[in-house]
């Protein structure tokens, strides 16, 4: 389970401790605190972030690994990698750009599957973080929107660069199941006490049978859901007592019908969609257009033309050497986006700046009309 893709000497972090100051120290890590969890509100220092949620899932592992001898150091790394691989705007970004990619013959996007491509390639520009395999399995095994009252570890080892799809994937060790289990521990409350923050439940509460078994605040259900894993635990299987499951299953409804299909995130999906296509738009046309022409990248005068070429011509040797292809090249540029950067890259299409600062450079420019 520690085994790595390109061996290394042991040092003094151990294997696991090792891979988790490589997460923390990665682009893709960094990157989190500007991705939305669920709502996209940036100017809000209080609502839930992908950076802060990793952190919630790592540090809920933890505390259920620690009780049961398990190896917290595990339970950190893969909670603090199981997102790396997220799009910018939360599921919905994810939606949208799985759709654009299947219109274009590629294979869905998942975010746990990305995860592991972010990790094993795309990160530290296409040499990847060369993880354990134990750290790599539960990247790729967290699905955790995918309820389960009880699992067992497999203890098998995936041929995880083959794997195309999260569908009955089911982690390899017993840190890998306590991570899928905190990310639904971490997310339900938290998305909870985010859509009351942000008024999205007026005059709705949460069921009584919710509330009697888990109870009202974030802090109440994680501290019950916690403890019901641990005090449940049995050799070979980890999960939750069928009382509290009822009202996990019941929370996860509600959750479901007034926040994840609420009026406002469906705003967000016509809003991102028309975003996230216009970006991707732009730059299928410009390398289609100019390939690795830096001048022809320049000529755009916009900082998104010229980051992008900067970025493929990093990466296209490696592409091309990995995966003998750059048909992946655009969405994995998009996909690593943070919401700031798509929506300034956005701008820069529409409004590039040059524009006012060459206008701005003559003296009657800005406030009169031009002379012949």
């Amino acid at each position: 389970m520690k085994k790595r893709e390109i061996k290394r000497a042991e040092d003094i972090r151990g294997e696991y401790y090792r891979d988790t100051t490589k997460i923390l120290h990665s682009s893709p890590f960094r990157r989190l605190k500007h991705k939305t969890q669920v709502f996209f509100s940036p100017s809000n220092d209080h609502i839930c972030t992908r950076i802060e949620h990793v952190l919630h899932v790592a540090s809920i592992a933890s505390t259920i690994a620690r009780p049961l001898s398990l190896d917290t150091e595990l339970t950190w790394a893969i909670g603090l990698a199981h997102d790396l691989g997220h799009t910018p705007f939360g599921h919905v970004g994810e939606r949208i750009i799985s759709s654009l990619m299947e219109k274009d013959g590629l294979d869905p996007f998942e975010h746990e599957i990305n995860s592991i491509r972010v990790v094993d390639f795309l990160a530290d520009n296409g040499r990847g973080l060369n993880l354990t395999y134990a750290v790599r399995d539960g990247i790729i095994s967290h699905n955790g929107e995918a309820l389960r009252q009880k699992m067992s570890p497999t203890f098998t080892v995936k041929d995880i660069a083959k794997i195309k799809s999260r569908k009955h994937l089911v982690p390899a060790t017993y840190e890998g199941v306590i991570v899928r289990f905190s990310d639904a521990i971490a997310y339900l409350g938290r998305d909870y006490e985010d859509a009351t923050r942000l008024g999205l439940l007026k005059g709705k509460s949460l069921p009584l049978a919710v509330t009697r078994r888990l109870g009202e605040s974030n802090s109440q259900i994680i501290n019950t859901l916690v403890y019901d894993i641990i005090d449940n635990a049995r050799e070979g299987e980890l999960g939750f007592s069928s009382e509290v499951y009822d009202a996990v299953k019941e929370m996860s409804r509600f959750n479901y019908e007034n926040i994840y299909k609420s009026e406002l995130l469906n705003g967000y999906t016509r809003y991102f969609m028309r975003l996230i296509s216009l970006v991707v738009s732009y730059l299928k046309e410009i390398y289609s257009s100019y390939a690795l022409d830096e001048k022809g990248y320049m000529s755009e005068h916009n900082m998104l033309a010229a980051g992008f070429y900067h970025h493929i011509a990093e990466m296209y040797p490696v592409y091309m050497e990995r995966e003998k292809s750059d048909k992946r090249i655009i969405y994995d540029y998009v996909s690593g986006m943070t919401d700031n950067f798509i929506l300034d890259s956005a701008n820069e299409i529409l409004k590039p700046e040059h524009l006012n600062d060459e206008i701005e450079k003559s003296q009657t420019g800005k406030w009169f009309d031009a002379k012949a």
